[in-house]
């Protein structure tokens, strides 16, 4: 019997790509099932960048509400999925802040009805939860698995909450579930919210001149584990496949660049001078010094690695960006 595979929130930053390579590398015969909100709920067409999306016709798309219960029913009795990779959801760290209650929504009530959907009215499936390293308490040195939790946002203690709710479905429901707990990813079609793909869309309009030679920032002191988001996406299929379910994988680069580094390396690729403004406006409530990751349990368990270097990650990004800003 051929899959089903549905990816939820596969219009936004992470589902986009992972749908992308889905479409590019799932088997003849795979049926692509894609969810992305309905329209009403989007926002305008500029609340968020462009994103790839698979060039044919093999993906069918379906507007659904995850907090709307009833369609999440409808919709999974319609699909019948035998894998599901769970993206939608509110991403934004910063944002968590202001909007505690939207997040807690979106990241455990959607959970929740999509797994109770699952159990009730859908086939057996792999269901795989990209979860987040922000669970972790704040450390000084790399964070492997074991690590004590303790997540210092809103949005960290929505992530775990979430990873709850997939554990208790494993272990109470006989549900396969599959989680990550990822750290920091960029690349092509991340937020503006994000410090990286805020610096480069800035650049790529001060080089257009649609925008004066000053460059704001926020922290550059913080340390932050980066991978590129294609690699990121090409872990979770190798997860969905072949991951030990109810065990939660660290999904990292393991080394740790510096905000600034992230600047200076977008910087070098430009030939345009430009001054450096500090907005205290763009600095987190509470930001972690450090976020590093040990990723040895999915280097020893699946063999994945990050393939694609930092500096081809800032380059593509800024990339993109100029491409957004032309077009």
């Amino acid at each position: 019997m051929s899959d089903t595979i549905l990816v939820t929130g596969a219009a936004g930053f992470v589902g986009s790509h992972l749908l992308t390579l889905l479409d590019r590398t799932a088997p003849a015969g795979t049926a692509l099932v894609a969810w992305r909100r309905p329209s009403a709920s989007r926002g305008t067409a500029s609340s968020s960048p462009p994103r790839p999306s698979p060039a044919g016709d093999r993906v069918s798309w379906r507007e659904v509400d995850l907090l709307d219960p009833t369609a999440v029913r409808r919709a999974i009795t319609d699909t019948r999925p035998t894998q599901v990779y769970h993206c939608a959801g509110v991403a934004n760290v910063e944002g968590s802040w202001s909007n505690t209650h939207a997040t807690l929504r979106a990241n455990v009530l959607g959970t929740e009805y999509l797994l109770a959907a699952l159990r009730d009215h859908g086939a057996p499936a792999r269901v795989f939860i990209p979860g987040s390293a922000l669970v972790y308490r704040p450390s000084a040195s790399a964070i492997d698995e074991t690590a004590p939790l303790g997540p210092v946002s809103p949005y960290g203690l929505s992530k775990l909450a979430q990873e709850m709710l997939g554990l208790a479905a494993a272990r109470q429901d006989g549900m396969t579930v599959l989680i990550s707990r990822s750290f920091t990813h960029v690349g092509p079609g991340q937020a503006l919210s994000y410090a990286a793909s805020s610096f480069a869309e800035q650049i790529a309009r001060i080089e257009s001149g649609r925008a004066e030679p000053v460059l704001s920032v926020g922290n550059l002191e913080a340390r932050r584990d980066l991978t590129d988001v294609r690699d990121t996406v090409r872990a979770y299929q190798l997860l969905m496949t072949r991951g030990t379910p109810a065990t939660p994988y660290n999904v990292c680069f393991g080394t740790a660049y510096q905000i600034q580094e992230v600047l200076d390396g977008l910087l070098a690729n430009t030939a345009v001078d430009v001054s450096v403004r500090y907005d205290p406006a763009r600095t987190r409530p509470s930001d972690n010094p450090l976020l590093l990751g040990d990723r040895s349990r999915i280097t020893r368990d699946l063999g994945w690695s990050p393939e694609i270097p930092f500096s081809r990650t800032l380059s593509d990004l800024l990339d993109y960006w100029r491409g957004v800003v032309a077009g």
